[in-house]
């Protein structure tokens, strides 16, 4: 009878190495910006950009229009050249490691780059193709599937509706899976059931991993993020999760003692409300607490404001 020999492989220096460098890129920022700045002449895009969005993370940024959100984009996948500052995209430079980037990475720009005279499958192959997608027939139904245009894959372009060439859109971005995702403004002008049905898929990319960069000025999107930036005249005024700059905001608090309505403006942090009840004891006499919070359309208008 053969010996069976249990061998176990202890790791060199090099392998070692190789180990920790694998672990400390899965920590870094999928996405990295320090100082960016893009000057047209004399006009300032971005004055000083300075951001850190997590891997796997569901991010968002808003602004007005003319804050520089689609300058910001370009600038992060490659397809602007900074006039300062830096940017790293899983640890690439954009301009410099191109190819590696773009490989990396799935832009959904503002307005769909399709082509017209092609069907909604052709478009989605052609990008595949120019990834070097293997199986690409295969992987072209999956993502149509996906995005709910396989009724309609075998159709020309020119015939769908706003929503739909978003939807073909989005699937040229998926095509070759990429771990990290930019999509400008991907809902615009589309009608709310198609809009939620987007969130959808973008909540199930994010649960696989994949990290999303999302433009957006509809403020009940952004509450759907895990991080909101703000983006103000080409500078972050701030970040913060939805609930922390909810906090930001203000709160109108009613009581009612003695069948008189005693109303004050308070502070968006719980903190707050349980200091102002305080004085009150919450005692039976109190028949009524009313609480409205601002939006965070109004917090965001209020921050801008105050920039």
């Amino acid at each position: 009878m053969a010996t069976t020999h249990n061998v176990t492989m202890s790791a060199t220096p090099r392998d070692a190495g190789r180990r920790g460098a694998g672990e400390a890129r899965a920590q870094e920022p999928a996405i990295e910006v320090n100082g960016l700045t893009k000057r047209y002449g004399a006009f300032e895009a971005l004055r000083g950009v300075d951001l850190a969005v997590p891997r796997g993370a569901l991010f968002g940024l808003v602004g007005p229009n003319g804050a520089g959100k689609s300058t910001l984009i370009k600038a992060l996948v490659g397809a602007l050249r900074p006039s300062g500052g830096g940017v790293r995209v899983l640890g690439l430079d954009p301009l410099r490691e191109r190819a590696a980037v773009r490989r990396q990475l799935g832009y959904m720009p503002q307005s769909p780059a399709l082509y017209e005279d092609l069907s909604a499958r052709d478009n989605v192959a052609f990008f595949g193709g120019a990834h070097g997608v293997p199986d690409l027939r295969r992987r072209v139904e999956e993502v149509l599937a996906f995005t709910d245009l396989a009724a309609r894959a075998g159709d020309g372009v020119a015939t769908f509706s706003g929503g739909m060439k978003r939807r073909v859109s989005l699937a040229a971005a998926l095509i070759h899976r990429p771990p990290v995702l930019f999509l400008d403004e991907p809902t615009a002008a589309v009608d709310p059931a198609l809009r939620a049905r987007f969130w959808d898929l973008f909540r199930s990319l994010a649960a696989s991993g994949v990290t999303l960069f999302i433009s957006t000025h509809l403020m009940d999107e952004a509450l759907l993020c895990d991080r909101i930036a703000i983006l103000r005249r080409g500078r972050i005024i701030a970040a913060d999760t939805p609930r922390g700059l909810l906090e930001r905001g203000r709160t109108r608090l009613t009581v009612r003692r003695g069948g008189v309505d005693e109303a004050r403006t308070i502070g968006g942090r719980p903190e707050d409300l349980a200091a102002a009840l305080h004085p009150y004891g919450l005692a039976r006499e109190i028949g009524a607490v009313a609480v409205e919070a601002e939006s965070l359309e109004t917090v965001i208008l209020g921050l801008i404001g105050e920039e």
